[in-house]
C-alpha cells in the first residue's frame, strides 16, 4: 500500500475518534436552553469528522488518482528534497509555540514570519518585514478586539 494510503488510514482512525467524541460525548453536559438551539458546541467538530472520514475514504479508495505525474513527490527519495528547511520550520513552530506566552503575541509573531519567510529563501527585508508586522498587527487586533479575546500583546516586562 502506498505511503499516501497508510497515512489516509491512520488518520481515518483520528476522524473516526473524534467523530465518536463529537457525536457522542460532546454534549452530554449541555445545559437544557442550549439542547434546543439549531447549534451547538459540537457541530464544528461533527461536520469536520464527516469531512474528514469523506477525504480519507475517497483516498484508501483510490478515487483521487489521475495517471502519475513528474511533481509527485516520490518517498523513496525523501533526501532529494529541502528536508532541511521543512525540519527548520517544524522547529520554529514549536520554538513559536513555546515562546508565545512569554514573549507576547506581537514580538513572537512577528518573529516566527520574519524567521520563517527567510527560511523559506525571501531575502527582500522590505518586503519581508512591513508585511510580518501588518499581518502580526492585524491578527491581534480582530482577535483582541474584534473577537474579545484577550492575548498577551507584549511580555510582562513591557507592561503586555
Amino acid at each position: 500500500m502506498a505511503l499516501d494510503r497508510w497515512i489516509a488510514l491512520v488518520l481515518l482512525g483520528v476522524c473516526l475518534t473524534y467523530g465518536y467524541a463529537a457525536w457522542f460525548t460532546m454534549d452530554g453536559g449541555l445545559p437544557p436552553f442550549m439542547q434546543r438551539n439549531p447549534i451547538w458546541p459540537s457541530t464544528f467538530p461533527k461536520v469536520l469528522s464527516i469531512l474528514g472520514i469523506i477525504a480519507c475514504v475517497i483516498i484508501l479508495l483510490g478515487l483521487e488518482k489521475s495517471e502519475p505525474k513528474e511533481a509527485d513527490i516520490d518517498y523513496r527519495r525523501l533526501g532529494d528534497y529541502h528536508l532541511d528547511q521543512a525540519l527548520m520550520l517544524l522547529a520554529l513552530m514549536v520554538i513559536y509555540a513555546l515562546c508565545l506566552r512569554p514573549v507576547g503575541f506581537l514580538i513572537s509573531t512577528s518573529a516566527f514570519l520574519i524567521l520563517g519567510s527567510f527560511i523559506l529563501g525571501e531575502r527582500k527585508w522590505h518586503i519581508m518585514l512591513p508585511v510580518a508586522f501588518i499581518a502580526t498587527g492585524t491578527v491581534w487586533y480582530l482577535v483582541q478586539e474584534v473577537l474579545g479575546i484577550y492575548m498577551r500583546p507584549l511580555p510582562g516586562i513591557f507592561g503586555g
